[in-house]
């Protein structure tokens, strides 16, 4: 972490940490998060995944399409860092996947065939409660430093305080049922996601990007233009026509 500028890292802290915004949009804000952790930990890509209201891990957001895959596996199967780190409660390291098929059997050799080599996963939590896991994946064999684990754990935990601050300050609603609302949310982007991609036959990444970056230049929700892309296209042709240039 040390090509990073302290500016830039204070600069992190304080975005993540500031939720109550009128415009907060819950998975862009979870985006950043996981872009912001692989920049700072230069890693290769990070996922996060949180609690659903029955205790069960939901995929939420990555930084790249491989980590994402690789994530959805995790929920998939019950079985991987992140689910280690959600019951836990603890950081779970692990520098080498491609000897840890006895850890996770099945986990490990698909995390190997994506191109990942090591992973690190921080509770999202704050004091006794835990919400979810940040996970790092490295193409290389890697091993934090305490002093970088400690930064990364941090900045978990700060997004962490941002959601619940969030929904307690600004709603007063239940956790769950923000999350809830969250992971309709996550399909929903995703559907649009796939149908963009078809759409100016470009990657899920590119596709993501694209729809990300037009709802920031219009000052749009992501959930909003991402419901249209799939109920109303017409209503955003500067993003879904056909013709738009690749």
């Amino acid at each position: 972490m040390s090509a990073i500028s302290a500016e830039r890292l204070a600069e992190t802290f304080v975005h993540v940490a500031d939720t109550l915004v009128d415009d907060f949009d819950l998975i862009d804000f979870l985006t950043v998060v996981t872009e912001r952790a692989a920049e700072l930990a230069g890693s290769s890509a990070s996922g996060l995944l949180l609690s659903d209201e029955n205790a069960h891990l939901q995929f939420m957001a990555a930084s790249t399409e491989s980590a994402r895959i690789v994530e959805l596996f995790q929920v998939q199967r019950l079985e991987g860092p992140c689910q280690d780190c959600f019951r836990e409660g603890r950081a779970v390291r692990e520098a080498e996947l491609e000897k840890a098929a006895a850890r996770w059997p099945q986990f490990a050799p698909l995390a190997v065939s994506a191109g990942f080599h090591s992973v690190h996963a921080f509770p999202m939590r704050h004091q006794q409660t835990v919400i979810g896991a940040l996970n790092l994946f490295d193409t290389d064999p890697r091993v934090f430093s305490d002093a970088d684990a400690h930064l990364l754990q941090a900045l978990a935990d700060v997004a962490t305080i941002g959601l619940l601050q969030e929904r307690t300050i600004r709603h007063g609603e239940l956790l769950t049922e923000q999350l809830q609302r969250a992971l309709n949310s996550r399909i929903t982007i995703e559907q649009a996601k796939g149908a963009l991609s078809q759409l100016h036959a470009v990657t899920p990444d590119t596709a993501f990007e694209m729809l990300r970056a037009y709802s920031r230049r219009h000052h749009y929700r992501l959930t909003d233009v991402a419901d249209a892309v799939l109920h109303d296209r017409a209503s955003h042709p500067e993003l879904t026509a056909a013709t738009r240039s690749r």
